[in-house]
């Protein structure tokens, strides 16, 4: 079970980035939280430090996702 996580956590770190439709990005930071929150779960049990790495890429991949949906701030 945890091999399925860790699957889809490299195909979403394999996600390109460039030409994405807003919908798109919407679609990949949910998929971004269903995956960190499923690593987690497992995390929880096993302590595993090479799971809370694989957490920690994908939820910057999110960040960088969630800050071009939210546009820039104008001060």
């Amino acid at each position: 079970m945890a091999m399925n996580w860790i699957l889809k956590a490299q195909d979403f770190e394999n996600l390109k980035m460039s030409h994405m439709s807003t919908s798109d990005r919407v679609a990949a930071s949910r998929e971004a939280k269903f995956i960190v929150l499923g690593i987690n779960e497992i995390y929880k049990r096993t302590k595993d430090s090479k799971l809370m790495d694989i957490m920690k890429r994908v939820t910057e991949k999110k960040r960088r996702i969630d800050k071009r949906l939210k546009g820039r701030l104008d001060i």
